[in-house]
């Protein structure tokens, strides 16, 4: 006969209350671990998936994720030209903000280099990839969005062709891609009002011109609209991509782009360590913090259970002690419920956050690694909250029973 299943067996109700609010505090230490695997996920995942080998920036910054970049969009052929370089691309990247039925909605726009790049590497669920160089947009399902639905963003209607799976932002945004000239109209958009007075402003400062004296037929340039206008540049691209040619290394073209003045090149690596040492970092230890915090919280309310359900047998083990059982059978007995009662607070734990983690907004990512350590820390908790019903028990007289 065992003690411990028996005792448990006794006081079945207190057992399973207390179970589950320790599994329910394990959950969270659980969450918190998920959390932090998803930001990593969340934020390294464009890198991975974009299939580059080297970032072009603008020079002096850390690339398009972790600050603003604009390098001109000819240094898609710069690069290009440069031995060992398969292909380049443009890319364009920025966060907006609209309202889709009363409720705000963030969307993370990438711009997509067609028809060079038409997404074709996106993981679809629904529809295709790009097909026109306009007015087409492949949404993430974290943004609601359905095949065939159109959505208006600036002063264009976009309809939706396709629907990609877990592709979200390093700010948890779901993404949405575009032609690299419809993401940038999306991004430069201004209001009609604020086009009229630039254009305005632009005669104004004509007038006082020179040459526009001389010839003022000039003038009449000034109210066409800014693409164009031949002395003003094209809209600048975040970054320009790079896939290195099979037999070159990727650090010998990178030496050749360090040399000039205006960019600066990382490798894919070099991306992602920029983003978890930048903006993950103090997600990072935040939420170690949180975890080492519950997880103290867990011992120690665990160590007071355990205290409690000694006190609350003292006669039993009294009466245990002068019948003859030695203190093994004793200290058995409480080593053993602890044991059972975090294993089962640790499954209740696991069962409770399958079913919960994938209704958060950010991504819950449940590793094996995380998983395996929270148990050895959950038996090494049972062992050492149990310690204090031990010494107490152990301090048990048996006349106590005869009382």
């Amino acid at each position: 006969m065992n003690l411990a299943f028996k005792d448990i067996k006794h006081n079945w109700g207190r057992f399973v209350l207390t179970a589950v609010g320790i599994g329910m505090l394990l959950m969270v230490v659980m969450g918190m671990g998920g959390i932090y695997r998803g930001i990593i996920e969340d934020a390294t995942l464009l890198v991975d998936r974009v299939d580059a080998d080297i970032w072009v920036v603008q020079r002096d910054t850390r690339g398009p994720f972790a600050e603003l970049s604009r390098v001109p969009p000819t240094l898609v052929h710069r690069v290009a030209a440069v031995p060992g370089v398969q292909s380049s691309r443009g890319f364009v990247y920025h966060t907006i903000q609209r309202e889709r039925w009363g409720h705000p909605m963030r969307i993370a726009v990438l711009g997509l280099d067609w028809p060079t790049d038409q997404g074709g590497w996106l993981p679809l669920v629904e529809g295709r990839s790009l097909r026109r160089a306009h007015y087409e947009m492949i949404a993430d399902r974290s943004l609601g969005m359905k095949v065939g639905e159109t959505i208006p963003l600036g002063r264009d209607h976009f309809t939706v062709v396709g629907v990609t799976d877990s592709m979200i932002s390093a700010s948890g945004d779901g993404l949405a891609f575009f032609s690299i000239s419809d993401a940038q109209s999306i991004q430069f958009d201004s209001p009609g009002e604020a086009i009229r007075l630039e254009r305005s402003a632009r005669e104004s400062r004509g007038e006082a011109f020179e040459a526009i004296v001389r010839q003022p037929s000039l003038l009449d340039n000034a109210s066409n609209p800014t693409a164009q206008l031949p002395a003003i540049a094209r809209s600048q691209v975040s970054a320009v991509m790079v896939k290195v040619s099979k037999g070159h290394l990727a650090e010998d073209v990178m030496s050749i782009i360090d040399g000039w003045g205006d960019v600066s090149a990382f490798t894919s690596d070099g991306q992602k360590q920029l983003l978890l040492r930048g903006t993950v970092e103090k997600a990072r230890r935040q939420i170690g913090m949180f975890r080492i915090l519950l997880t103290a919280i867990a011992a120690i309310i665990m160590a007071l259970i355990l205290y409690t359900l000694t006190l609350d047998k003292i006669h039993s083990i009294a009466l245990l002690k002068l019948i003859g059982a030695s203190n093994f059978v004793i200290l058995g007995l409480i080593l053993q419920q602890a044991l059972v009662l975090g294993l089962v607070g640790y499954a209740i734990a696991y069962l409770l956050g399958s079913q919960l983690f994938p209704h958060f907004p950010r991504r819950v990512i449940l590793a094996d690694i995380d998983l395996i350590q929270l148990a050895l820390v959950v038996v090494a908790i049972s062992i050492g909250s149990s310690l204090m019903g031990i010494w107490k028990a152990l301090k048990v007289s048996p006349n106590e029973a005869l009382t």
